[in-house]
């Protein structure tokens, strides 16, 4: 008996501890989230509340990317049961929204009228869904894991050349709102690297958020100013917008791979149907015994595809019967495969319409796991660098302009080249359409990988690129550092960073048919996380951006395995 009382007290110690054995990783894209979310970490916050925290303080880090007055798609997995869910926290049309509300007279798009301004700004998702993990899914009280956001917000902290660059690109419009151009501007000019930013009217919406939950912002004090200061500068929001918005828990979309088993963003984010469709075509390949250009080829047909369906079908599933089950049976991937010629580009104009018919530049990404295996991978955004240019009233919420993301007129491109269809017209309480794109997939071999990335129309092909890499088991920060490039279905070409393609590489593409697009700069910022099968982790922020990544063993894990 004494052997065996022995025995259970051994394993009732070792227990934990091998639990504890597993680190967390975290990888977002500014230092300062990075580390906001080690700080809930080691308090003993789980990956939920790590993530409200990362997210909070993005907010005020990359005013450009995301913020308050945006919104994001946030995809959690609970080790315990294994479950995973999206928590939407997109923005929403304002009740007063019209189909046409974009167009003059001529039927024609106002140039810049959904891109500037109050009127471009929907309803924000994001401090309801903060609110919403914090209070469903994390450990520690709201107001903690919003301490290092408002902590930063008061305090201030120097910006860098990425906040230089979008301010820079948004001038015109900072400068046309007053708020805006004093919060973010150095006496009206672009600010130098090392100026820096504080927002003590933002510390205060944060501390209502803190102290009074979703009432801290969609009701009350904040919330009056809010209206008040959208509807004098010529908004249309509404004491009833704000009272009404409410996050909606989705279903991932998931699916196969080979041997991967992937869950990524549900509508109406593009992106988990966009990748089913690209995979499911892919996998008739053996890509890894192609030349490279072959497989480039392939990979372009395949995304050209995924964005004609993007354009022809999808839209906000509370509003449209979308055909999510059929655009992502591999039935269908492999109707869209045989159409492909592997040695000749067809022409956009050409593709016809699909077998079914009849029937962001910015933002911002985070992926987290803590050392129990919880896992978040979120996307936000508030749209266009620094959104469309407005602070409300003395909120310091700068509001997003995600409103472009609806097709104004479908047919019409937005901002970032996309087309639309009426699945994504204009209506009252509806969400436009995303590509924001948080992803997990499992390997056979109990690999995990946890990514995303900004980049507007390209965040879907980007992670595309980042599973194939992690499929042939390459390492995070080759997922994050590869090459990259896009074809969207229209423009008709294939889009990619300087140095991409060889000039032989670029060579053969062309004698396939293919029109190169080089762009300007190099783009998107993914951060990703490989939790390997013994439950160790290697995390990986793009080189592209000024983000941080790191891997370690929670200073709260006690904390942690006293509470399972």
């Amino acid at each position: 008996m004494r052997r065996i009382l022995l025995l259970v007290s051994l394993l009732l110690l070792l227990g934990p501890a091998s639990a504890l054995s597993r680190e967390a990783a975290v990888a977002t894209a500014h230092p300062l989230a990075t580390e906001a979310a080690r700080e809930i970490l080691d308090a003993g916050g789980n990956a939920f509340d790590a993530a409200v925290a990362a997210s909070a303080a993005l907010a005020v880090v990359e005013p450009f990317g995301s913020g308050l007055g945006g919104g994001g798609f946030w995809l959690l997995h609970q080790a315990g049961s294994g479950r995973t869910v999206m928590v939407d926290g997109r923005e929403a049309a304002p009740g007063a929204a019209t189909a046409d509300m974009y167009l003059d007279s001529d039927g024609e798009p106002i140039p810049g009228a959904s891109l500037n301004g109050p009127l471009a700004a929907g309803i924000p998702g994001e401090p309801a869904a903060l609110v919403h993990i914090a209070e469903r899914y994390g450990r520690l009280p709201l107001a903690r894991s919003l301490a290092p956001a408002i902590r930063h917000a008061w305090g201030g902290f120097p910006v860098g050349e990425a906040y230089v660059a979008r301010a820079g690109f948004r001038l015109d419009v900072l400068r046309e709102h007053a708020r805006a151009a004093a919060t973010y501007l150095d006496d009206g000019a672009v600010p130098e690297a090392g100026w820096v930013l504080r927002q003590p009217a933002l510390a205060r919406t944060l501390r209502a958020l803190a102290q009074a939950g979703h009432e801290g912002f969609y009701t009350g004090p904040v919330a009056r100013e809010l209206v008040r200061s959208v509807r004098e500068a010529g908004g249309m929001w509404t004491l009833e917008d704000l009272r009404g918005y409410e996050v909606v828990e989705r279903q991932a979309v998931a699916f196969d791979y080979r041997d991967l088993a992937v869950q990524a963003a549900a509508l109406p984010s593009a992106g988990g149907v966009g990748l089913a469709t690209m995979l499911g075509i892919l996998e008739g390949y053996d890509l890894a015994g192609m030349e490279a250009a072959a497989r480039i080829h392939l990979a372009v047909e395949a995304m050209r595809r995924a964005y004609r369906d993007r354009a022809a079908f999808l839209g906000d599933p509370d509003f449209a019967d979308v055909p999510v089950a059929e655009l992502t049976a591999p039935a269908y991937a492999r109707s869209l495969r045989a159409g492909i010629d592997p040695d000749r580009a067809t022409p956009s104009g050409e593709l016809g319409s699909s077998p079914l018919a009849g029937r962001g530049r910015d933002t911002t990404h985070l992926s987290i796991v803590d050392a129990e295996g919880n896992r978040v991978a979120a996307t936000l955004s508030i749209n266009y660098p620094f959104g469309s240019g407005f602070v409300a009233g003395s909120t310091g919420v700068l509001l997003n302009d995600e409103m472009d993301d609806f097709a104004k007129r479908p047919g019409t491109a937005n901002a970032y080249g996309l087309v639309g269809g009426e699945a994504n017209r204009i209506e009252p309480g509806k969400r436009p359409l995303s590509s924001m794109t948080p992803t997990f997939a499992e390997a056979a071999d109990g690999r995990v990988a946890v990514l995303g990335t900004p980049g507007g129309s390209r965040i879907i092909t980007m992670v595309l690129l980042g599973l194939l890499a992690f499929e042939a088991d390459e390492p995070p920060a080759a997922w994050v550092a590869a090459p990259r490039y896009h074809h969207q279905y229209l423009p008709d070409a294939i889009q990619h960073e300087p140095g991409a393609f060889s000039a032989v590489l670029a060579a053969r593409l062309r004698e396939r048919g293919h029109t190169l697009e080089p762009v300007g700069r190099r783009y998107g910022n993914m951060q990703a996380i490989l939790i390997h099968p013994d439950g160790t982790t290697r995390a990986a922020s793009d080189p592209r951006g000024e983000g941080s990544a790191i891997s370690f063993v929670p200073a709260g894990a006690d904390n942690q395995a006293s509470r399972r």
